[in-house]
């Protein structure tokens, strides 16, 4: 049985308990004197449904993480077993495809070989698919009865489900705070085991980037680790250029919709501005490469400048810049829009024009939202990866020059951790080292913007 039928298997159980619940229910109010209950019944209803759902739930997570192992052990104990190849990778490709073919996902096989395992994989999945469903309906049934017996005319029901539901959402709010703390984990363990083969320093401070991921792995060059060109093709491509197009666009597209703008041409304006932020990244590369790349080299070609890139910053940067203005107006947008009317028309009464109140009242009271938006848009740019990849190449270069060709970080994080590249070499390691670097910038451009916020954050009545 899959994972979705025991869900759906549970919400039937679910449902069945609750409504026996409320039935109980219903007679300990009708043989009460009163007529009345501590708890309303559809809260008894809840509280057996709870005992029933969440058990469940449990069993369900654990047996879908043990079930594909122990339908793999079932079938390697087969004596069909013994004519498997002795090569792991041969071993694993056959057993793959078979097991491909009796989930549905594959029709046939391609290895003669998986033939023979087609049909093991069948049992086996059936026979601990039915294992699963019948520990289901049991777990299901104790946890109901167990749930049903403890329901009485003097019951608290609703207090009951009320503290299991904040145990849920207390559960749902550290999902956030653990995973983060896992990546920082992940990443700090990996930095540090490339910090063993390639100095702090070297890498930190090296103008040379090019590893070798066939180099002997025992005994790196740290000369070939340095990362400050990619350091610099990322706040180059993602802070500065992307953010000369994305700051003043945004934030005047956001004054005048909340200023001058008529409410009819707003409500097509705004979501028009904001598709943007929807458009796959992918696209965007695609334009960037095959439109905005060409018409920058040509441009500067007939203006007499020589040794223009077809792959150059200033077109990742620029369309990169496009891509992140709905961050920045929507922001500014809301920032703006939240100010009291009556500063407006204040500012407005003694004297001042239009241009003056947003410069000296709107654009001062909404200031925290708008850096707000300008680090989410910063943070959103130097992890970018696609745009770059198309239109300013994987070469890492130190320039200042907008019209090179560059790299970013993100960009040789993909290309350390693909191919056929080991775990235990300083070239794969690289990458972890790089995304600790690029986690701990955006983790500081929080802090900074949250910073801000309170700084200047103003209540209003």
């Amino acid at each position: 049985m899959s994972p979705t039928i025991l869900l759906l298997l549970a919400l039937g159980l679910g449902l069945a308990g609750w409504l026996a619940a409320r039935a109980r229910a219903w007679t300990f109010a009708r043989e009460s004197k009163t007529g009345r209950l501590p708890s309303l019944p559809s809260y008894h209803g809840w509280y057996v449904a709870l005992w029933i759902v969440i058990p469940i739930l449990f069993f369900v997570g654990i047996w879908s993480f043990f079930a594909p192992g122990l339908v793999m052990q079932a079938v390697l104990s087969s004596p069909e077993a013994a004519n498997l190849p002795d090569f792991d990778m041969q071993r694993q490709a056959i057993l793959s495809e078979a097991r491909a073919v009796a989930n549905g996902s594959s029709q046939a096989v391609f290895n003669p070989a998986a033939r023979d395992f087609v049909e093991l994989f069948r049992e086996a999945q059936s026979f601990y698919g039915w294992v699963g469903f019948a520990a289901t309906c049991v777990i299901g049934f104790l946890g109901g009865a167990f749930g049903f017996l403890r329901l009485k005319p003097d019951f608290a029901a609703r207090t009951r489900v009320e503290r299991t539901v904040m145990s849920v959402l207390l559960i749902a709010s550290l999902v956030a705070i653990l995973t983060t703390i896992g990546i920082l984990a992940s990443l700090v363990f990996e930095t540090a085991r490339f910090f063993t083969m390639i100095g702090p320093f070297d890498f930190l401070f090296g103008t040379h980037w090019a590893p070798d991921p066939m180099a002997n792995p025992d005994n790196p060059d740290p000369t070939r680790y340095g990362a400050i060109p990619l350091f610099w093709g990322t706040i180059f491509i993602g802070a500065i250029i992307a953010m000369i197009v994305a700051i003043p666009l945004g934030l005047m597209s956001a004054i005048y919709l909340t200023q001058y703008a008529n409410p009819k041409l707003r409500a097509w304006v705004k979501p028009a501005l904001e598709i943007l932020a929807g458009v796959p990244t992918v696209v965007y590369g695609y334009f960037a490469a095959l439109t905005v790349a060409p018409a920058i080299r040509d441009f500067a070609q007939s203006v007499g400048i020589a040794g223009a890139s077809s792959e150059s910053a200033l077109a990742a940067g620029v369309v990169m810049g496009v891509m992140i203005i709905p961050f920045v107006s929507s922001m500014a947008d809301d920032s703006i829009a939240a100010v009291p009317q009556a500063m407006r028309d204040g500012s407005l009464a003694m004297g001042a024009t239009t241009s003056e109140t947003i410069k000296r009242v709107l654009v001062p009271a909404a200031l925290p939202g708008i850096v707000a938006g300008i680090m989410l848009a910063i943070s959103r740019a130097i992890g970018e990866t696609m745009i770059v990849v198309m239109a300013a190449s994987t070469a890492a270069n130190l320039s200042a020059n907008p019209l090179d060709s560059m790299t970013t970080v993100t960009v040789q994080i993909v290309a350390m951790l693909t191919g056929e590249g080991s775990f235990n070499h300083p070239a794969t390691l690289s990458a972890f080292a790089l995304g600790f670097v690029l986690f701990m910038v955006t983790l500081g451009l929080n802090f900074v913007a949250l910073r801000v916020v309170k700084r200047f954050r103003e209540a209003y009545e």
